[in-house]
């Protein structure tokens, strides 16, 4: 016992909850009544269960973007109890992911995304509501967050502006990867996805081989927008053709398995063979158009989102108002106003005589 070592847990003034928790941690689980403790059991619930595949993938990426979230002094938003949790704090949360914050010292740098603000507030809210019927929150810290006011238009590139970044994807895609200059190759293949299918980043990032067929590709829209089958063209077949050439290239070099059923076999893996996350695609995406932008393709007031490819497809389909909310899967009309930038040919009235 001479070589026994005390190792000091808590202070004598900490409480039994406090303790608990070490214990918790300790024994490699949750604490209790944190954030993280929270979802990790709201995503236990039926009523999670109940919810729709793709929606309960958001709801995941949500929870994750909460429970990473990098607070002042260096810990993770996921590790405080959700009782000291307040309005402020979460009203500051949702500002800091609409606004973005520069890195410092302790917490990572954050670009300003004021839809996923807004996402993470509405899956909040309903985590902690349920967290209080089933006794697990004391109160809802995200009742009364105000919303953050998403931009009306996405910067849409013009069509040499596409065309120009897109022959750089493809040029710097050939390249051996991890060498100098070299872009991930599955990035030209989802710039096309994403225009020609009129998709969300996600939308793409999520596609697998039971959205295609004979005919053509099946969408699979979030936030309520109705599906739709796009027919084949050339640029698509080339794009899915070549999404699935290297899948099964990197899977048969990880040894991975191949899963049965086509609806678990994502279209985009990363170099290991594995489903590529949103994450890794908008970091991707990011680099890659800053090395356009330092090669001069682009300059940087004509920098563009993978979201503004939806804005360009949508605009550049033909047809009228309607035609371009079939395309797009749009419930109301509004919204498909806001992805139609063309401006609209009409003849002049006919004077009654």
């Amino acid at each position: 016992m001479q070589n026994a070592k005390r190792l000091q847990l808590a202070y004598a003034a900490a409480r039994l909850s406090e303790l608990h928790a070490i214990v918790e941690v300790a024994a490699g689980g949750d604490v209790r009544g944190t954030l993280t403790y929270v979802c990790g059991q709201f995503e236990k619930s039926t009523e999670f269960k109940e919810l729709a595949k793709e929606t309960q993938r958001d709801y995941r990426w949500c929870a994750d973007t909460a429970k990473e979230y990098v607070l002042k002094d260096g810990s993770k938003l996921g590790q405080m109890p959700v009782a000291r949790m307040t309005l402020p704090m979460m009203q500051r949360l949702v500002e800091t992911l609409a606004s973005g914050r520069e890195a410092t010292k302790l917490q990572p740098a954050i670009q300003p995304r004021p839809s996923k603000a807004n996402h993470v507030l509405r899956y909040l809210r309903r985590m902690f509501a349920w967290g209080m019927r089933f006794g697990l929150c004391e109160h809802n810290p995200a009742r009364g967050v105000r919303q953050v006011t998403e931009r009306g238009e996405f910067r849409m590139p013009e069509p040499e502006e596409f065309a120009a970044v897109l022959k750089f994807a493809r040029e710097r895609g050939q390249r051996k990867a991890h060498t100098e200059g070299s872009v991930a190759p599955y990035l030209a293949p989802v710039m096309v996805l994403a225009y020609n299918l009129r998709l969300r980043g996600i939308e793409v990032n999520t596609l697998t081989d039971a959205h295609a067929d004979d005919v053509g590709i099946r969408s699979n829209r979030r936030k309520g927008s109705r599906d739709n089958l796009t027919l084949w063209n050339d640029e698509l077949r080339e794009a899915w053709t070549f999404l699935q050439a290297y899948r099964k290239r990197v899977v048969e070099e990880s040894r991975l398995p191949i899963p049965l059923r086509p609806e678990q076999r994502r279209l985009l893996v990363n170099q290991s063979g594995t489903p590529l996350t949103k994450s890794a695609l908008d970091s991707a995406w990011q680099r890659m158009i800053g090395m356009a932008i330092t090669a001069k393709v682009i300059t940087e007031v004509q920098r563009f989102s993978l979201h503004g490819l939806k804005h360009r497809g949508v605009t550049d389909t033909v047809g009228n108002i309607g035609d371009k909310q079939d395309a797009a899967g749009h419930v109301e009309r509004k919204m498909t106003q806001r992805y139609a930038h063309d401006l609209p040919v009409v003849s002049p009235p006919k004077r009654q005589k």
